[in-house]
Order: C-alpha cells, then sequence, then structure tokens
C-alpha cells in the first residue's frame, strides 16, 4: 500500500470519477485506475461500484475513515518533520552539571531565548553520569558535563571539549590548613571529606586519587548541591575537592577559602555532548556554537587578566 494509492482513493470517492479526480490529481486516469485497482487487491476487496457515478461500495465506506486518517498523520509528520529541520521545535532539553548551570549558562541561555524565542528552553542540573543516560535514551538534546570516555565512546556521539579546570580544596577560613599557600596531600588525606553522591564523575575522580595516594577517602558526608558543600565546609574541619570553577564567586564570602594542592594537581575536562543527528537540527547546532564562543572568550578573559603585561605589549604593538 502506497500514498498515491491511498489519494487516488480518497480523490476517486470525493469527485464520484476517475476522469475528474485524474485532472485534480494532475495525473492520467490510468494512472489513477491502476493505483485504486492495485489498492483493492492489496485490501481484497472492490472499493468502488464503477457506474456512470462512481459510488463507494460497503467496504470502500468502511476503509474511507482509516484512508483519511492515514493521508492526515503522514502529512502531519512531514509537518512536523520539515518544521525540526528548519529550526521550529518546540523546545530544546539541556542537562548540565551544578556548576555549569551556575557560572556559565546563563548569558548562553539569554542569548538563545533572544535568537529563538518560539524555543522552550528546558534545563535540568544533574550529575555528569546521571546526564550522559538521559542523553543517550533521548530524554535531553545536550548534555554539559565532566568527561568519561566510557560513555561517550558510542560513535554517534559528538564530544567538544570546552575548558579545563583544576580541582582544588575548599574549606573554611578557619581551617588549620587554610595557611598554607598549597595543600600537601600527605595532610589533607587526614581530614574527613565532604564529597558528590555516586553517580557524579567528581567522586569518582576524588576516589581515583585517594586510591593513588594509597589510603582511604574518610567521606563523612555525600551532597549533590555546591550551596550544600558551602555551608557544611563553613562549620569546621570538614572539606571538599572540589572544581575551581564550582565556587568562582568564592572571593564574595570571607568565610570558605579554596586552596590549590601540592603534586599531583588533579583537573578535570568539562565537555559539551550531543549526538551526530541533532546536529542537523538548527537550535541545537546553534546552542553549541553558543556554548564554545562564550566559553572562547570566557577563557580569552581569563588569561588576560592572569597576564596582564600580555595583553598590555599587544596594544602597545
Amino acid at each position: 500500500m502506497r500514498l498515491e494509492q491511498i489519494r487516488a482513493f480518497i480523490t476517486v470517492a470525493e469527485t464520484g470519477s476517475f476522469q475528474l479526480s485524474a485532472k485534480r490529481c494532475n495525473v492520467t486516469q490510468s494512472t489513477i485506475s491502476r493505483q485504486v485497482q492495485t489498492l483493492e487487491a492489496t485490501l481484497g476487496v472492490s472499493l468502488f461500484h464503477r457506474t456512470s457515478h462512481v459510488k463507494l461500495t460497503v467496504a470502500g465506506e468502511c476503509f474511507m475513515p482509516r484512508a483519511r486518517k492515514i493521508l492526515q498523520e503522514w502529512t502531519m509528520a512531514t509537518t512536523d518533520l520539515q518544521n525540526l529541520m528548519e529550526g521550529k521545535q518546540l523546545e530544546l532539553c539541556i542537562a548540565a552539571i551544578h556548576s555549569v548551570c551556575a557560572y556559565q549558562l546563563p548569558p548562553v541561555l539569554q542569548r538563545f531565548c533572544t535568537e529563538y524565542p518560539h524555543v522552550q528552553l528546558r534545563v535540568t542540573s544533574l550529575g555528569s553520569d546521571r546526564a550522559l543516560k538521559v542523553l543517550k535514551d533521548g530524554l535531553v538534546d545536550v548534555a554539559i558535563v565532566m568527561n568519561n570516555r566510557f560513555l561517550t565512546a558510542s560513535p554517534e556521539m559528538i564530544v567538544d571539549k570546552l575548558y579545563t579546570e583544576p580541582v582544588q580544596v575548599l574549606m573554611s577560613a578557619n581551617h588549620p590548613l587554610a595557611q598554607n599557600d598549597a595543600v600537601p596531600w600527605d595532610r589533607l588525606v587526614h581530614y574527613p571529606q565532604v564529597v558528590f553522591k555516586d553517580g557524579y564523575g567528581m567522586q569518582r575522580l576524588v576516589q581515583d586519587q585517594f586510591q593513588k595516594q594509597g589510603v582511604t577517602l574518610n567521606a563523612v558526608l555525600e551532597l549533590n548541591t555546591l550551596d550544600a558543600f558551602r555551608g557544611v565546609v563553613r562549620q569546621g574541619e570538614l572539606m571538599a575537592l572540589l572544581p575551581q570553577g564550582a565556587v568562582a564567586d568564592l572571593h564574595l564570602d570571607p568565610t570558605l577559602v579554596m586552596r590549590p594542592t601540592t603534586d599531583p594537581v588533579i583537573t578535570r575536562d568539562v565537555v559539551l555532548v550531543t549526538t551526530s543527528d541533532r546536529l542537523h537540527i538548527p537550535p541545537i547546532r546553534r546552542f553549541r556554537e553558543l556554548v564554545q564562543t562564550h566559553i572562547q572568550r570566557q577563557l580569552q578573559a581569563d588569561r588576560q587578566r592572569q597576564n596582564p603585561r600580555s595583553q598590555d605589549k599587544l596594544v602597545l604593538n
């Protein structure tokens, strides 16, 4: 059964004539007749009384509402796909780790909403492993996460590295180790740690590093929000290994400090992940471009702040 056969059947039924149907469809009468005959052979019934004025048989009357529904569904499906490829999708779903949601995404989301006011943005803050799972399940279009090559190894996955950041020690300003410019590992391992819950890449990264140090991670508390980390660490001797970008506004809080570790220094890669088929859809492709552009500008601004003399030389030259 083919769509042109369905269309021919409906048109003949509406016009009551194979000749008029052929004119409406802009084909020959023999083509219309052949399409209807083939449809009847497929169904195993006669659909029309072929008299001077063509009329539906009982089988034809029974089939008509189904035929209209088939054609309507096909029209709706092709329209939806065309709208999707033209960037007229109804929503864009994003899953991102907490630090990205808090500090990186806001200006990107604002710009995207300006360019695509008809697209409903849905942003969910998740751990990296969970975010990649919902991406694979088709529940979100883009994931911005800590890289995990074991979860992004599929051929259809497109992985863009956005930036690398160090993992440092968050502690109370009154903590015994707060006086150190850098925290030695042989002292760090003796203090109780606050860690992310299971399913967060940071927990796995911290655990791996403690294993490399040959000691057991003394994780006394598991949390899943950055505000909770701050609130708990602020109370006393508990500390947490967190990415530098997770507390980008730490300078506004005098009760907390962040210190690098001595060698080895842990880092994490933050990546944007989507699938190759989604990049054919204009809003998703544009969102990816906006994230990449924003991150690159931010990295350049950070380098200029860290090395202002090089910028002065560029201006003078």
